[in-house]
């Protein structure tokens, strides 16, 4: 219910509409019902069962006050012209009652329309924006295909089982309310033994309705285990050829989707429950109100007519009743995937920025770790680090793999927060600056080069808003790529495709290249830049982060060693400490890890 409930939450910007649609909503009820009661009338016209009313009685705002007036008119009519020109103006009635029924029933839907897809739209977007302000530490955890299939099939489920149904919701109600008052007012006694017999109908719903949500939340977690198997296996389509693992993959998909399938089967045989489930117990209930009417009349308890116009008018109750209930089904199966999408926006944001923080534009002293240590949960990844780093210098970050170099390089701009000590930029804790312009002091080239399904210019101007096509081209030069970027075909509006599949290694790395001097940011941090390069690429992309680190200050991680040799300062890692620190000449010298390190590479 809760889940329920702030969905409806994103109802707030459209109560306009909500106000809109529930008026109109009971205007067409109000008719519907005008028309259904003329069915009364109808009768004693039609048998001559009501004397005709000579006096006039007044119009009285009340039903039995409004029933007078109206059988006074139908009388006078009926004197003066004949029973047919009664028969026509009921007719008539019926006819304008009936249109107007239906006028107000459309302006009822057209007034949600907006509301029902804009709470999609907002709920999409409220999902995109808690992704990109998640920590990178989320990502590590979740799987891309679960957070794909929250993002599209969990959104439109909950548009198709939850929005879908609130015109029912809204409407229905309010039907069921007005239909049971008139029922009340014509035969109290009567409707609470068919309301009881409601009330056990809407609890065997309710108990089926619930098994629906429990199928439901299966089937939407095995289906982002199909997106997660389907996004891995065509990230990973090189390899799954190279090691004829398509046998392997097959019956991994197969599985999944055959448990799928079973789940599916069974909701759907739940779901198309509701309608015959709910028409059959009403047909039970119209029969009991059918036998104990029936009684009444031939008591002479209650005349045929009006129980004529009673059984019509509870007839009305019948379709609201199925809607809801069917209605009802289907949000039970969109509450499922309504609490996986909670689940995302209700993650913890890790990375928070203070009410009160700093703005920092420059960057003009040093960067400085103080007792920096830092945790995956109860692992341990760096431990007690003391590092200065001078405006200008290039600090590189040896060490064997899982030695805490990447870590070190994540809290700068923070990516990750430290589990104790302080990390310090111009002497103020990071914590206390603005994440924003923190990061804009920073430009990062990663290992696996990330670019986007977009054209060359637009990836390398993604750092810079309204960087100008001159602009682009000179980055573009600096960073060694300018000769390769003019062969393709639409030269800088080429596009690169998904990850830049279109592009070499080299030649994806020189565009991050390009994107970092393009934002022209004080602090760089390069983190194996040329580690999976060939060595025509490696040289090319090396001669471009040398420009690009010139007169900067740089955090480098490599493993190739013979990139960093002219370092400022090499410190060395292992286990999450620094265990050696110097430059290339006195690290050599020392005869320890790094030297060790060095020589394998030569070797």
């Amino acid at each position: 219910m809760k889940s329920y409930l702030r969905i409806l939450n994103y109802l707030r910007p459209f109560w306009l509409n909500v106000l809109s649609s529930l008026l109109f909503n009971l205007l067409s009820t109000l008719f519907g019902l005008f028309s259904f009661l003329m069915i009364v009338p109808f009768l004693e016209v039609l048998f001559g069962t009501q004397n005709p009313v000579t006096v006039d009685p007044g119009l009285h705002f009340s039903p039995d006050g409004i029933a007078a007036y109206f059988n006074y008119r139908l009388s006078e009519l009926i004197l003066s012209e004949g029973k047919g020109a009664g028969l026509i103006f009921i007719c008539a009635l019926i006819i304008f009652s009936s249109f107007f029924k239906n006028f107000f029933r459309y302006l009822s839907v057209w007034a949600m329309s907006p509301a029902r897809n804009g709470v999609s739209r907002d709920i999409r977007n409220d999902l995109f924006y808690k992704l990109l302000a998640l920590p990178l530490a989320y990502f590590s955890e979740e799987k891309k295909g679960n957070l794909m299939t929250r993002m599209s099939n969990d959104v439109q489920e909950v548009e198709n089982s939850i929005l879908n149904t609130l015109e029912v919701v809204f409407k229905d109600p309010l039907s069921i309310l007005v239909y049971l008052g008139t029922l009340f007012y014509i035969s109290p006694g009567f409707t609470l033994y068919a309301l009881g017999l409601l009330l056990i109908t809407a609890l065997i719903i309710g108990r089926i309705g619930r098994k629906l949500k429990m199928a439901a939340q299966r089937g939407q977690a095995l289906l982002s285990n199909l997106a997660s198997i389907l996004e891995e296996s065509l990230t990973g389509m090189r390899i799954i050829k190279a090691f004829n693992a398509e046998e392997r993959v097959k019956a991994l998909f197969r599985n999944e989707n055959n448990r799928y399938y079973r789940i599916m089967t069974s909701l759907i045989r739940k779901r198309d429950l509701s309608s015959p489930l709910t028409e059959f117990l009403a047909t039970l209930v119209i029969a009991a109100v059918l036998f104990l009417g029936g009684q009444q009349v031939i008591h002479g308890e209650l005349s045929a007519s009006l129980f004529i116009g009673y059984l019509v008018v509870f007839s009305q109750l019948i379709n609201p009743f199925k809607n809801f209930s069917k209605a009802f089904f289907q949000i039970q199966k969109g509450m499922a995937s309504a609490e996986r999408i909670a689940e995302v926006l209700d993650e913890n944001i890790a990375i928070t920025e203070k009410n009160n923080a700093l703005p920092v534009k420059s960057f003009n002293e040093a960067i400085s770790y103080q007792n920096v240590s830092f945790s995956y949960g109860d692992d341990p990844v760096l431990k007690d680090i003391n590092l200065d780093i001078k405006k200008g210098k290039m600090l590189a970050i040896v060490g064997p793999s899982g030695a805490g170099k990447s870590t070190l390089a994540d809290l700068l701009p923070r990516f990750f927060d430290v589990s104790s000590g302080s990390l310090r930029i111009d002497g103020h804790d990071i914590r206390d600056l603005k994440i924003s312009d923190l990061r804009h002091l920073m430009g990062i080239v990663s290992q696996e080069p990330i670019l986007f399904n977009d054209s060359i210019h637009n990836n390398i101007a993604f750092g810079k808003e309204g960087a100008s096509k001159e602009e682009v081209i000179e980055a573009a030069k600096i960073a060694n790529a300018h000769e390769f970027i003019i062969k393709m075909p639409d030269a800088y509006e080429s596009n690169v495709g998904e990850a830049g599949v279109k592009l070499s290694g080299g030649q994806r790395q020189r565009l991050t290249i390009a994107r970092a001097i393009l934002k022209n940011p004080p602090i760089l941090i390069l983190d194996e830049a040329t580690s999976s390069l060939d060595s025509e690429s490696e040289k090319l992309v090396q001669e471009a982060l040398f420009k690009l680190m010139k007169n900067r200050t740089s955090l480098v991680i490599a493993h190739r060693l013979s990139t960093i040799q002219f370092a400022d300062e090499i410190v060395v890692m292992q286990e999450g400490r620094i265990i050696e620190r110097g430059n290339h000449i006195s690290l050599m010298s020392k005869n320890g890890l790094y030297r060790k390190l060095v020589e394998m590479q030569a070797f």
